[in-house]
């Protein structure tokens, strides 16, 4: 399996998780706000501080973004671009979020795919204070209760990354029994998921959120996405038993890499390792 040497000694947890409890809801993003505080109070009107979600069509202007480049500086394995400000109103076409906090603040992590004014097709990691809702739009969300996700050092990556860490009970309403999950780097995204559900006895489970980065990516209808940094976006998700009963990862999703190039489908199981992340909730169904 592909791999890509990381400045810091490999962590000996790979997945690095919280139990918790927690509910699918939805809700519409209020015009005029920052993505950051219109999510945030979304979010808070349902009794949450943090977790995910995902959206498909939308209106966001200004936007401010980054895409996956190299590294300059040799410090990282991969770095990000200059920040990318389209003009007007861009068009979303789809996107995963994660809702933390990061230095005492809220704060989040969030990639999708978007049309620009001029007709650009673009994606890459949205800015969290440079970017504002420009129409109403809903979302699709998960929100956590016991388990936050928090930015800190990482010495593997040599970046800050989100990560689930244990909190106290907000007193939200909860429906399912749930897992906050950061998969780390050079393993595989699908069999990762796989063996963890195996190891917490869980015969099926949904995806909600996923934000991260593959190394590159292989996905079952053919296709391949060579250059090996990608920003992602899990856009569906389901752990269940396959042909065989032994557990099957179903991972739909969508990506840019560093020359821009922009991919989506279900990745092949066993062939796509994490680049430097990947963040996202399983909520157990069974």
């Amino acid at each position: 399996m592909r791999s890509i040497k990381q400045p810091g000694a490999p962590i000996a947890e790979r997945i690095q998780w919280v139990e918790a409890r927690g509910r699918a809801f939805s809700f519409t993003l209020q015009a005029g706000l920052p993505l950051l505080d219109a999510v945030r109070r979304g979010f808070a009107a349902e009794g949450f501080t943090s977790g995910v979600l995902n959206f498909r069509h939308g209106a966001l202007g200004p936007l401010a973004y980054v895409m996956p480049a190299l590294s300059r500086t040799g410090e990282n394995a991969a770095f990000y671009s200059d920040t990318y400000r389209p003009g007007g109103v861009t068009r979303t076409k789809l996107g995963s979020m994660t809702l933390g906090m990061r230095d005492g603040a809220p704060f989040f992590h969030c990639h999708g795919l978007w049309t620009e004014a001029d007709g650009k097709v673009s994606g890459g990691h949205m800015m969290p204070d440079e970017t504002i809702v420009a129409e109403p739009f809903e979302v699709e969300a998960f929100g956590l209760d016991g388990a936050m996700f928090t930015a800190e050092p990482d010495p593997e990556t040599n970046f800050k990354l989100f990560g689930p860490v244990a909190a106290a009970r907000t007193g939200a309403r909860t429906t399912s029994r749930a897992f906050a999950l950061r998969l780390r780097p050079n393993q595989d995204f699908a069999g990762s998921l796989e063996e963890f559900c195996r190891a917490h006895g869980i015969a099926r489970a949904r995806v909600h959120g996923g934000v991260g980065s593959t190394i590159g990516a292989r996905f079952i209808h053919g296709g391949v996405t060579e250059p090996f940094a990608t920003e992602l976006a899990v856009t569906a998700g389901m752990i269940a038993p396959g042909h065989s009963d032994a557990l099957e990862a179903a991972l739909d999703v969508a990506l840019v890499d560093y020359t821009g190039g922009i991919a989506e489908g279900r990745l092949v199981r066993g062939d796509n390792p994490v680049l430097m992340t990947m963040e996202l909730v399983l909520e157990v169904s069974g």
